[in-house]
């Protein structure tokens, strides 16, 4: 969150000086400044709150705040460095009270100063990367909306139910298969008639065949194909095509 505080550099000695007044537009030089008489020396922290990072100056020993600047984007006018040196920089502190004042800031080693230059580096690399992601967020606000939208006006799950509510019927099919009354005339009919004489009472049976097996499974549609016996290559024929369509709908 914004007030949560955390440390992304400490060097335990740095070292201020007070810097003349820019002279020209080329930058800030080291050189111009009194480099082995510093105004300060102490101990420098750089923390982060939100996105902003403070560079803290405090006193080694008790801690207390000498000088501290806010920054607010870096490179930036609160940092800056010199033309003639990596070690040092040109920091603008503030007092708290609307005034600020430039410093020169000196580390004793390129390494530290180099520690200096990436943690206030990695930090708005970190600033830039949150805002970016907060724009991709809500500009994909909306999207859900439209996904859900879209998903509610899918009728998918309503034709899968439908499908489903007819296995309870299927499941009644062997109450229908009760209604084998016609085998036994068809059983008198395959052993006394030839097969060519059997025209008329195939469309009654297959009008039969067709009504049970229309909401029935293949298996319920089988044993009357076999109890027909021959009458399978005629009229019985087109209830097993009913049949066999209906169950690969």
């Amino acid at each position: 969150g914004e007030d949560y505080e955390s440390v992304i550099c400490v060097k335990p000695e740095v070292h201020v000086y007070k810097i003349p007044p820019r002279a020209t537009n080329r930058g800030y030089r080291a050189a111009d400044w009194k480099l082995d008489e510093p105004a300060w020396t102490g101990r420098m922290k750089i923390i982060s709150i939100g996105k902003l990072a403070y560079i803290k100056l405090e006193d080694k020993n008790s801690g207390e705040l000498f000088a501290q600047a806010p920054v607010e984007q870096y490179p930036g006018c609160v940092v800056e460095a010199v033309t003639d040196s990596s070690r040092y920089f040109v920091v603008r502190i503030e007092d708290g009270n609307g005034r600020h004042a430039f410093i020169g800031l000196g580390f004793a080693d390129r390494g530290d100063s180099f520690d200096f230059n990436v943690a206030l580096q990695d930090h708005f690399k970190w600033v830039k990367q949150e805002g970016e992601l907060a724009k991709e967020e809500a500009s994909q606000s909306t999207a859900p909306k439209l996904d859900l939208g879209f998903k509610d006006g899918q009728t998918i799950k309503i034709s899968i139910g439908n499908i489903k509510k007819k296995d309870p019927g299927a499941k009644s099919r062997p109450m229908g298969s009760g209604l084998l009354l016609p085998p036994p005339m068809a059983k008198g009919a395959v052993l006394v008639s030839p097969p060519g004489g059997q025209q008329s009472p195939p469309p009654t049976q297959s009008n039969t065949a067709s009504l049970l097996d229309f909401g029935g499974p293949v298996p319920a549609a089988l044993p009357t194909a076999d109890l027909w016996g021959d009458f399978t290559a005629a009229g019985a024929s087109s209830s097993q095509d009913t049949a066999k369509g209906w169950v690969q709908f």
